[in-house]
């Protein structure tokens, strides 16, 4: 059958030859037993009821036997025998464009080259999933072939519930991810839901279909690096900045040290992910021992290298040898996927990675309690460094969180609040979302790379055009958005999908948006696919990230996100997505995203406009509110942009004041 044939087919009518398990590929760890002997005939029950009835008797063994040896059941029968990867768009059996489109985004997601966990169905961060199962993806395939543009397919959790008529202004797609009733909303509920089939956790861009390989990633790294060292005063010529994580989304740090210019060691225990992002050039060198390292780093120190190193091997050991050794670190931070910590997201030392993955799936306390001394140690160490003048933020992956819920000494004196900031309250809210820049993401349809170095260059000329009269207050913002795509192309970042990212603020992104719908209609580039990180101005939702500098006591709230989702709905997106989980774990956040397709049309250039202009100022709106001074400055100029914008301003109270009561 062809490919095409096979995506027509959806579940085959007749089984598929069982797959061998094959250890070359990452895959997802064990999941621990957390099903009753009676949820697990659920959980079975759940599974067969993609199949007829025939096969339900071959199938029931083994499933069985995957939900006793994973802890989940992922239909490994079931994947395609054909390559997952973003195909041109025209390749996709497709009555809509809207549908090939996202068909496109799916299989990006998946692809070999970009997911973590391919076989898992798993994008990134150890448990971002796509779908929970192969059914789920062969069915939301065959959907979205049929499909036209007079139908909405309803995603529930991986689960293609069905199309449904709608309208052509109506979102092609609707997915909702882990999305719980709040008191069951722990991440033992995460497992004994997923483990059921019922639910999944979509991280941001995983889930939505809206992930474009650590690029995506990379931009916003290398500009909290250069902030990171703007805001300590020093060039990252030289400097030395220690994190962790090589995986789907932290394997950009590395790329993003060298374009920022500095010195990075970034730790990875998973021997696979190290050498994946060597072989793809995303790291430059990797070194497992730390007298090698150390030795690498001082003269990398003296000649003011611009290099990154992977340390292969738990990054405590990089923390305790450079303060043994009175390597100084400028920058630190940590990008462990600790919104997962007992699931694989965080490693313990004194164990190999095959060690630590028996014991969290076997003996499951034991394991807890070696990753909270880890933690603690891990936090000492940091501490050590901090003292001796090291600017060390939370990189919104909850390692402050965890760590104080280990019990390691990262709390503030008034024991509320943590003695470090996260990234977003030093340098991305103040720098970046109040003043309304995110990442702004487009993929070019065609696959073509020539159509990828056109949106650049037409990017970077609205950018320059902007920058022109542009305040004093985005400047600076705009240079390095300048800057990075004009490097993009040498900086090799594409992985899977023609994809860029870039900050721009609303205004940016229509104006790119225009002049690119502009460039299809001339017939001079194909199809183009915008959309976002959750982590944005508008799109999220989290206390300890995105959040975490409004300080009117709204941050544990989460009317923005759902705002922000149901507005792009009938503002023109092609699909929305609202999700449970992302970035600092399950029942700590919630966020949403879009994808839109544009066509070269005059109703695109009006979605586009309409769209794109409430899916920052909503979030700038939020953060005006909460009294942010650069939010208000935002927002005050976007109403006299658009007449038709009133927002409520805050009234500033004098201090003075309250000290008369």
């Amino acid at each position: 059958m062809t490919f095409q044939q096979q995506i027509l087919e959806g579940i085959p009518a007749v089984l598929p030859a069982q797959k061998e398990y094959d250890p070359a590929i990452n895959h997802a760890p064990k999941r621990k037993k957390i099903l009753s002997p009676s949820e697990e005939k659920l959980a079975l029950q759940n599974a067969l009821r993609y199949f007829e009835p025939q096969h339900h008797a071959t199938l029931l063994p083994e499933f069985k036997n995957e939900l006793e040896t994973y802890g989940r059941i992922y239909m490994y029968r079931f994947a395609p025998e054909y390559k997952i990867y973003a195909r041109p768009i025209d390749a996709y059996p497709a009555q809509s464009k809207q549908a090939a489109a996202i068909m496109l985004m799916i299989q990006n997601n998946l692809d070999h080259a970009v997911a973590q966990h391919p076989l898992e169905l798993i994008t990134y961060g150890g448990n971002g999933a796509v779908f929970s199962n192969w059914a789920q993806y062969r069915l939301t395939m065959q959907y979205l072939a049929q499909m036209t543009d007079e139908q909405t397919l309803v995603m529930y959790s991986g689960h293609p519930m069905g199309l449904f008529p709608s309208h052509k202004e109506a979102p092609r797609v609707v997915v909702t991810n882990g999305m719980m009733i709040p008191n069951y909303s722990t991440p033992d509920d995460w497992e004994k839901y997923n483990a059921l089939g019922v639910t999944q956790y979509g991280q941001m861009t995983a889930g939505s279909y809206m992930y474009i390989g650590p690029q995506g990633i990379v931009h916003g790294t290398t500009i909290t690096v250069l902030n990171a060292f703007r805001k300590i005063g020093k060039s990252p010529k030289g400097g030395i900045f220690v994190t962790s994580g090589l995986g789907g989304m932290s394997g950009a740090q590395p790329k993003a040290g060298n374009i920022a210019g500095c010195i990075t060691i970034c730790a990875e225990v998973n021997k696979k992910a190290v050498h994946t992002r060597h072989s793809q050039g995303w790291v430059d060198e990797i070194i497992d021992n730390t007298t090698a390292l150390v030795t690498r780093v001082q003269q990398a120190q003296l000649d003011k290298e611009t290099v990154s190193i992977a340390y292969h091997g738990n990054v405590v050991e990089v923390w305790e040898a450079f303060n043994e050794h009175n390597i100084k670190i400028d920058i630190g931070s940590d990008q462990t996927s600790l919104h997962n910590p007992w699931a694989g997201g965080y490693y313990p030392m004194g164990y190999t990675v095959e060690e630590a993955n028996d014991m969290m799936a076997n003996d499951v306390e034991r394991f807890r309690e070696s990753v909270k001394t880890t933690l603690c140690r891990h936090a000492a160490a940091v501490n050590a460094h901090t003292a001796k003048g090291t600017y060390f933020f939370d990189y919104g992956n909850a390692f402050l969180l965890e760590s104080s819920r280990a019990g390691a000494d990262v709390l503030a004196e008034n024991g509320i609040d943590f003695k470090y900031p996260s990234y977003v309250q030093d340098i991305m809210g103040p720098m970046c979302f109040d003043y309304g820049f995110g990442p702004f993401r487009w993929v070019c349809a065609s696959g073509k790379e020539e159509d990828l170095a056109k949106t650049d260059a037409i990017a970077c000329a609205v950018l320059e055009e902007l920058a022109v009269n542009a305040p004093a207050e985005i400047q600076q913002q705009l240079q390095d958005n300048i800057t990075w795509i004009q490097g993009a192309q040498q900086n090799k970042l594409v992985v899977g999908s023609q994809a860029r990212i870039l900050y721009a603020d609303a205004e940016g992104r229509a104006k790119i948006a225009q002049a690119f719908n502009g460039a299809i209609a001339r017939n001079e580039i194909g199809l183009v696919i915008l959309g976002r990180d959750h982590h944005d101005v508008s799109g999220t939702d989290s206390p300890y990230r995105e959040t975490s500098n409004i300080y009117d006591g709204s941050r544990f709230t989460a009317d923005m996100a759902i705002h922000n989702v149901i507005g792009d709905s009938f503002r023109g997106a092609t699909w929305v997505s609202i999700h449970n989980g992302g970035g600092v774990g399950w029942g700590e956040v919630v966020n949403g995203g879009f994808g839109m397709v544009i066509d070269g049309s005059k109703e695109a250039e009006r979605r586009l406009q309409s769209m794109l202009f409430w899916d920052v100022n909503n979030g700038i709106a939020r953060r005006s509110w909460a009294r942010n001074e650069g939010a208000v400055f935002a927002i005050k100029r976007a109403m006299e942009i658009e007449p038709n914008l009133k927002v409520t301003i805050p009234n500033i109270v004098e201090e003075d004041l309250f000290n008369n009561i």
